[in-house]
């Protein structure tokens, strides 16, 4: 398996445009080849004494730490259908714009460890 992993804020307002944005966007990456898509609205993310999902995102008061992940069967998979997701227009800008400041967005692959 192959991993995704992304932090993001998104102004709380915008959760039910967001779950609606990322619905969109799953389809897409699971066309594409992902195996699960995970989106997870912030609930209990404390600010820590040094670092944390909120002041590594640049988190403002009306906003919310979204953390998200995607599986995919492994690496090739991933680039090969990343790639296909960049250039789907059904994701582009005019058809499904960001309801967050993608600037502060926070993300990276990952090998798969453990898996217990």
């Amino acid at each position: 398996m192959y991993v995704d992993g992304i932090l993001l804020a998104v102004p709380t307002a915008n959760r039910e445009a967001y779950h609606r944005h990322a619905a969109q966007a799953a389809a897409v990456f699971k066309e594409y080849g992902a195996v699960s898509l995970f989106e997870c609205w912030g609930d209990d993310v404390p600010d820590g004494k040094i670092n944390s999902m909120n002041s590594a995102v640049q988190r403002k008061p009306d906003e919310t730490v979204v953390f998200s992940w995607i599986m995919w069967p492994d690496k090739a998979t991933r680039d090969a259908g990343f790639a296909k997701v960049m250039t789907d227009p059904r994701l582009s800008s005019e058809a499904n714009p960001m309801l967050f400041d993608g600037s502060r967005m926070i993300f990276g692959g990952f090998d798969v460890l453990l898996e217990v």
